[in-house]
């Protein structure tokens, strides 16, 4: 399998770095580009609460873009889309031919899962493209290899 176009969804969570160093490896590796996504998804007020702080979504991105890049990676470019992030992951990898998906799993089991939705149970099953779940607890045992 050759690999020339790799998409790394990010949702800026504790385990995006990891997930972006693991993507960045194989990119690196295999000399494929490297693009990393950033769905914006609608704020919910849930029972009366106030949303948190969103972060500036391209200033995470171009964060993430420079720590690709020191990772090894030698095309990255970046992109923000708003939507369903689920959704709006498979349309990007449908039409810019992606040839993998590298995308972080939280592990979200039962009533979260339920209520939450998975984001990535829907790409890996929705993707026109291979897709590598990366779980938290892998990705500190990250091996290089050539």
């Amino acid at each position: 399998m050759h690999l020339s176009n790799i998409l790394c969804p990010l949702d800026f969570s504790v385990a995006a770095a990891a997930v972006v160093a693991y993507a960045a490896t194989l990119a690196s590796a295999t000399g494929a580009e490297l693009c990393l996504l950033h769905v914006q998804e609608a704020q919910l007020a849930l029972s009366g609460h106030e949303p948190g702080p969103v972060p500036d979504a391209a200033t995470e991105l171009a964060r993430y873009q420079l720590l690709a890049q020191q990772a090894g990676a030698g095309r990255v470019t970046t992109q923000l889309r708003q939507g369903d992030a689920a959704r709006e992951i498979v349309r990007v990898a449908q039409t810019s031919g992606n040839d993998l998906i590298i995308i972080g799993s939280h592990g979200q089991t039962g009533l979260t899962r339920f209520l939450m939705g998975n984001t990535a149970e829907h790409v890996v099953r929705h993707a026109p493209c291979a897709t590598l779940l990366v779980k938290p607890q892998g990705t500190a045992a990250l091996r290089q290899s050539a």
